[in-house]
């Protein structure tokens, strides 16, 4: 921490920080007002594909009981082939966006597979591709979380730190600065004082 300097010069300076701290904080404020409503969307949205995804898990089960049977062989049926995922700046965070999730559906003859295979093979790729999304939004979420925090400590630093210092160091200087001034026209007096006895005793005036 830099030593404070007392003088009118170090006045100055702190009137000058004090000015730039509360200039700065209300942006920091509402950044932060902005982050934090993307946070509360964001995870009202991760909360949502979440439930999307067991919604159609219970779904898949109903419509396709028959999946329960462990020794039907699935393995290969549907594969992901490509998971494309871009980026969008929000309020100055970059967050992962679901932009869409390939598959490879294997080829099979009609005879070798149940009839159902063609909606499994659809549902297979509804739940994958409903995976990948609450990924993403959990991301999205844990991301702008740590933005959030990042702001809230900068906008208590600006708001709960520096301006108060600078305020009480303006306080300090300015304290100092009168004392200095009581102090040095005193010492004025004093001194005039001494020269005039010192006249008055060269001149004779006193014996």
């Amino acid at each position: 921490m830099a030593k404070l300097v007392l003088s009118k010069s170090g006045l100055q300076k702190q009137r000058e920080n004090m000015r730039l701290y509360e200039r700065v904080l209300p942006s920091l404020d509402l950044k932060r007002m902005q982050l934090t409503a993307e946070l509360k969307r964001a995870q009202e949205q991760a909360a949502d594909s979440k439930a999307d995804a067991e919604r159609l898990k219970q779904e898949v089960a109903r419509q396709l009981p028959m999946l329960a049977d462990g020794e039907m062989d699935l393995l290969g049926l549907v594969e992901v082939e490509k998971i494309d995922v871009g980026e969008e700046n929000m309020v100055g965070v970059r967050l992962p966006k679901l932009s869409g999730v390939s598959f490879r559906v294997a080829s099979y003859s009609m005879l070798a597979r149940p009839h159902w295979t063609d909606v499994l093979a659809k549902r297979l790729k509804q739940m994958v591709s409903q995976e990948v999304l609450v990924q993403v939004m959990a991301r999205r979420v844990f991301l702008l979380e740590r933005a959030v925090r990042k702001i809230t400590q900068r906008t208590n630093l600006f708001e709960k730190v520096l301006i108060p210092e600078a305020r009480q160091n303006i306080r300090k200087i300015r304290i100092y600065l009168a004392d200095a001034d009581r102090a040095a026209v005193i010492r004025s007096k004093i001194t005039k004082r001494i020269r005039q006895k010192q006249v008055q005793v060269l001149s004779g005036v006193v014996p």
